[in-house]
């Protein structure tokens, strides 16, 4: 054998890694959590074993719990070329588990936003659900799939996808409904996530994504700088409980106006009826979308420079300006504060309470068909 690949096998066994193609290095890199963080979830809920996942590209790096199949961290770039973790959260599957009902990152439903009374009816058969929200039922109430140890069907260094079936009459809701979620990283700096289901029996369905978002970093105090933009002439008219009224309500001339970007800050104290009752924004944005997946909306932090485009397919866009937060909720990540407003979420959805309004679109799934759904937030800088 030459002796110069004599030599360069034994350099090879020696530093192994090194050794290794760019690629395989990547490959590594892209599936190692943290060994801290990774032991902080290492438990079991229900019986079922709760996992970190992480995937990453050259532009984004994103830690997955499949408790809850939510986000656990988002990190991107700032104008600075800064790593930032732009959603809220917590330091272990106990926080997640014990704080459940803030719904960090997680996926939400069967019924994403509220059904109004925890009831609805489907064929002539009134359906009950369980009321976490005064007389309402919110986010599938609290065996909603985010409080569920979801099963990990497949992972690669850019792409998760996470199972679950709920069963028939879980949380009052009729039909075993078997559904799936995909989190994949673009090359255009988005995190797109894909929704599909199936059922067994007639039943109403409507998942999304709930991340508390903060461009200037999570524990940041506030997102009130935040310049915010949403392709939306009307906004659903709620009730004093959150519920609609089955009307929709011009935007134009109001504090809803987002038609051209607006900071989030800058007429949330106006003296507005909705925003009383939301105690600031917390509505349904009714989307000036066709059918298929196109861009609704977009938020640009002016001090890291990060903006968050929203592409989705869904219909309507759940704004939410943290109001329901206060400074003693329990700490986040790396014990940050998470106060009153230090957080946004842009949920994409049909329309809250659906079922109870036939004049709004259906979400109604029957069996043979498919539930899917598709949403990305796609990241720049400027």
């Amino acid at each position: 054998m030459n002796k110069k690949i004599i030599v360069a096998l034994f350099v090879c066994a020696v530093l192994a890694y090194g050794c290794q193609s760019p690629s395989s290095q990547n490959k590594q890199s892209e599936t190692t959590v943290d060994t801290a963080s990774t032991t902080a979830f290492a438990t079991e809920i229900d019986g079922k074993e709760v996992k970190l996942l992480q995937i990453k590209n050259g532009k984004l790096s994103v830690t997955l719990t499949n408790y809850g199949a939510r986000l656990v961290s988002l990190n991107v770039p700032d104008k600075e070329g800064n790593s930032k973790d732009v959603i809220l959260g917590y330091d272990s599957a106990k926080a997640y588990k014990d704080n459940f009902n803030n719904f960090y990152g997680a996926i939400v439903g069967r019924y994403g936003n509220r059904i109004g009374n925890a009831s609805f009816k489907l064929n002539g058969v009134t359906y009950s659900l369980e009321k976490n929200d005064g007389e309402q039922s919110l986010h599938g109430g609290t065996n909603g799939v985010y409080n569920k140890v979801w099963d990990v069907v497949e992972s690669t260094p850019t792409s998760v996808t996470l199972a679950y079936t709920s069963p028939d009459q879980e949380a009052g809701y009729p039909g075993t409904v078997k559904m799936q979620v995909t989190y994949s990283l673009q090359e255009n700096g988005g995190l797109t996530i894909d929704y599909s289901a199936t059922t067994d029996k007639e039943t109403v369905l409507n998942l999304t994504n709930h991340a508390y978002f903060n461009l200037n970093g999570a524990g940041d105090p506030s997102i009130l700088d935040h310049e915010l933009q949403i392709d939306a002439k009307a906004i659903t008219e709620v009730d004093a409980t959150l519920i609609p009224t089955g009307k929709s309500l011009p935007v134009k001339g109001t504090a809803f106006d987002f038609t051209k970007a607006t900071t989030i800050g800058a007429r949330i104290e106006d003296e507005n009826a909705q925003l009383k009752i939301g105690k600031g924004y917390d509505h349904n944005f009714e989307l000036d979308k066709k059918d298929g997946f196109q861009k609704v909306a977009a938020v640009y932090a002016p001090k890291t420079g990060i903006e968050m485009q929203v592409y989705t397919t869904e219909p309507g866009l759940q704004f939410y300006s943290g109001n329901f937060m206060k400074d003693s909720d329990p700490k986040g990540k790396d014990g940050q504060a998470y106060p009153f407003r230090s957080a946004f979420c842009l949920e994409t959805q049909h329309f809250p309470d659906a079922p109870n309004h036939p004049n709004f679109a259906s979400t109604v799934l029957k069996p043979g068909d498919t539930y899917r759904s598709k949403t990305e937030y796609r990241f720049t800088v400027r």
